[in-house]
């Protein structure tokens, strides 16, 4: 999925930023400036988790991560491998350009509530059919997120939902003034 240097020297020049302002990946990681744009839907073997108010709600070896130049990527769990009864539907949705329109949940155990911090693709658009139904966490909305054993940092603002784990390297979207690249 990687692209050449020259590739993710175009698309920094055009986010506005200069070489020397992002990290050179070291051995065994990725420039999330190599990440295509459409995104790239792939498999993710390892293990997923989500915590949220002191219980595992989501846990699965068999998700799916979207990976998008200049963002971490989200990752995509199969209903099946949400706990049952976590989710409330939320009023809230949104448009994205590729994949449609996304439906919102409250994630919810016990008495805590994390509003709208749950979504899904009920009808994603092509080549993106994959997702439809499968349910991605806001990180920085629960208690914690995690690939294996690393426990992903959310990915900045609050806009976007990537995971951030130590083979990355940014800059990331989502800091303010970043919404256009």
């Amino acid at each position: 999925m990687s692209v050449h240097p020259p590739e993710r020297l175009r698309r920094l020049l055009g986010a506005g930023l200069s070489p020397t302002e992002v990290p050179v990946p070291g051995p065994g990681q990725v420039s999330v400036w190599d990440y295509p744009r459409p995104p790239a839907l792939v498999p993710e073997a390892r293990r997923l988790r989500v915590l949220f108010a002191g219980q595992v709600i989501a846990d699965t070896q068999q998700g799916l991560q979207l990976c998008e130049t200049a963002s971490p990527p989200t990752y995509y769990f199969p209903l099946q491998a949400v706990a049952e009864g976590v989710l409330e539907p939320s009023r809230h949705r949104s448009l994205c350009e590729w994949k449609g329109q996304a439906r919102y949940f409250d994630v919810v155990v016990g008495r805590a509530r994390a509003p709208n911090a749950a979504w899904c693709y009920p009808q994603a658009r092509a080549p993106f059919e994959a997702l439809a139904g499968w349910i991605a966490f806001m990180p920085a909305m629960m208690e914690a997120c995690y690939v294996e054993e690393e426990q992903a940092r959310p990915q900045p603002g609050g806009f976007y939902g990537g995971w951030i784990t130590d083979e990355l390297t940014g800059p990331f979207k989502g800091k303010p003034g970043t919404l256009h690249w």
